[in-house]
């Protein structure tokens, strides 16, 4: 079993929902935790609260991306765990989405992701271990009316993780997807006020539990892919 305790985890979008929920469920239990996010001051807010490293990173200032994941990397003093967590979505019927709809979701949780991944697998080659998570989604399996534009960024990051999965074996490096049903959190929400808790829809404490579990797994085999459902949402 691998232990938390001085494991180094990196989390993208760790200052709110699920990424707040699993960085604050680390950093209690030891871990050296460093969190990415777009608002400075909320980073930095988050980061002093839950005793987390910040790094003020925009996943979609792609020229920024290998600067900012060398310094998490010298601030953390390493990587062990890359969580893949920032996302956003868009949502609307085929007769209204636009190309733009694409291009802005995809940064997010497409391009900008992967090139995140680009820089911490350097330093997990080097080291010839590593575990990288990618919070997917139920709408990376199935698709939805409405959901053309977030469904395919869910299906792209499917397939990235199953390729870098194949790719990194042999190099010890794990690659994980996490496919959580509905939480409600401020995803997507313009204010990024977080929404009030369900009591029986999931909790973003929930997957935060459920990704410690397989990260805390020997390192001997992984869990390709997890999805969560809640028991009764409806």
């Amino acid at each position: 079993m691998t232990k938390i305790s001085g494991l180094k985890v990196l989390i993208t979008g760790g200052s709110s929902g699920i990424g707040k929920a699993t960085a604050s469920l680390f950093a209690s239990q030891g871990a050296i935790v460093g969190i990415t996010g777009r608002d400075k001051n909320k980073l930095e807010q988050v980061a002093q609260q839950i005793k987390a490293i910040p790094i003020h990173l925009d996943v979609t200032k792609y020229n920024s991306i290998d600067a900012k994941i060398l310094d998490a990397f010298h601030s953390m003093g390493g990587i062990d765990v890359l969580i893949n967590n920032a996302g956003i979505g868009s949502f609307g019927e085929l007769s209204e989405v636009k190309i733009s709809h694409f291009e802005q979701t995809f940064s997010t949780n497409v391009f900008g992701l992967t090139l995140i991944t680009q820089e911490v697998v350097k330093f997990f080659k080097a080291q010839e271990k590593g575990t990288i998570i990618n919070i997917g989604s139920t709408a990376a399996s199935r698709g939805f009316a409405g959901g053309s534009v977030y469904c395919s960024s869910k299906f792209a990051l499917k397939g990235l993780t199953q390729c870098w999965r194949n790719e990194l074996r042999k190099h010890n490096i794990r690659v994980m997807l996490v496919n959580p049903s509905e939480v409600p959190t401020a995803f997507n929400a313009e204010d990024r006020v977080e929404r009030k808790e369900v009591s029986n829809k999931l909790r973003s404490k929930d997957i935060a539990h459920a990704i410690q579990g397989i990260v805390t797994m020997d390192s001997r085999g992984f869990v390709p892919e997890l999805e969560i459902w809640a028991t009764n949402p409806f």
